[in-house]
């Protein structure tokens, strides 16, 4: 009985500390800053302020920043709106804020630029281009859900310096965004570059390319934009993935090195003439290389036919290894 008792006394302490209005007014006890806030609509509502705000949480207090944006309420204000909306909330000291944020969706760079030289190639520009900006910070944003992508409302070309200026707008449904771009078009080439590092003495498969593509004016003339003319190559020294590749860089892979010992071949009507010598030089596939004949300790001219095998070709080369 006494414990019964206890509890309806603490009961009615608590009601009669609760004041008669409070239903009437919405109150729902002490409320609780949200100090971020991430809106998909245009306007800022109570209940997106205040956890706990009372009957009128659905209320909009303020308009949200563009898509994209933030804004920061301070103290002062948030005060204002607590108090204005009978909402039982006071800042603790004047830095308490709240930062808003608007729920958005980014258009990507490259989608700009592909309706951009869309725009170009109904003008006649040849497919084969890209654009780089002089505008800076090239970002639309549009509300979170919208589809990412923008139109060319108007666009000049100036062909003989390549440069351009267009109106570019992503609408949505509440709102449109325009932004004037500026820029330059450049035709673009793709060129073959290595996948990942390729080290000196390996050979270059076909696996190991990829392609990148380049503006046409920065590649240098002796860069190699055919893959064909990788396969089977090997680095002078190691070259790095995603590096243009000159003619210099590559080379044949040796099949004979210098001061190494090699199998002369002669291949006569019927048979195969065969002697050992010593390479004077280096020799790829293909070479004609110079080799001393171990036996008669004369130079002939040999073409590299395989690792560590030299075949002669001439007429006097034919007599020397005849004698032999």
């Amino acid at each position: 009985m006494r414990a019964l008792a206890a509890l309806a006394i603490l009961a009615g302490l608590l009601l009669a500390s609760t004041p008669a209005n409070a239903s009437e007014e919405g109150l729902a006890g002490p409320a609780q800053l949200n100090p971020h806030v991430v809106v998909s609509e245009n306007v800022v509502r109570l209940g997106d302020l205040f956890i706990n705000a009372g009957k009128n949480a659905e209320t909009a207090v303020a308009y949200a920043p563009e898509p994209g944006k933030t804004t920061v309420l301070d103290a002062r204000w948030l005060y204002r709106v607590a108090a204005a909306y009978k909402v039982q909330w006071r800042p603790l000291d004047a830095r308490a804020q709240t930062v808003i944020e608007r729920a958005s969706v980014e258009v990507p760079i490259e989608e700009v630029k592909a309706r951009i030289l869309e725009a170009l190639a109904d003008r006649g520009l040849e497919r084969d281009s890209d654009v780089e900006f002089s505008t800076r910070m090239v970002q639309f944003f549009l509300p979170a859900g919208s589809e990412p992508t923008v139109e060319i409302d108007n666009i000049d070309y100036f062909e003989r310096t390549g440069r351009f200026t267009a109106i570019v707008s992503a609408p949505d449904s509440l709102e449109k965004n325009r932004m004037r771009l500026s820029g330059r078009v450049f035709r673009t080439i793709d060129v073959p570059v290595l996948s990942d590092r390729v080290l000196r003495g390996d050979v270059i498969r076909e696996a190991d390319i990829q392609f990148v593509r380049m503006n046409a004016d920065r590649v240098q003339t002796d860069t190699i934009i055919d893959a064909a003319e990788l396969v089977g190559m090997t680095p002078r020294r190691g070259i790095r993935a995603g590096s243009p590749i000159r003619s210099a860089d590559v080379q044949r892979p040796l099949l004979v090195k210098k001061n190494s010992l090699v199998i002369i071949v002669h291949k006569m009507r019927n048979m195969m003439l065969t002697a050992q010598g010593k390479a004077l030089e280096n020799g790829a596939d293909g070479d004609v290389i110079q080799i001393r004949n171990a036996q008669s300790d004369l130079v002939v001219e040999a073409e590299v036919i395989g690792p560590g095998r030299v075949a002669v070709k001439t007429l006097a080369q034919q007599i020397t290894m005849s004698m032999n």
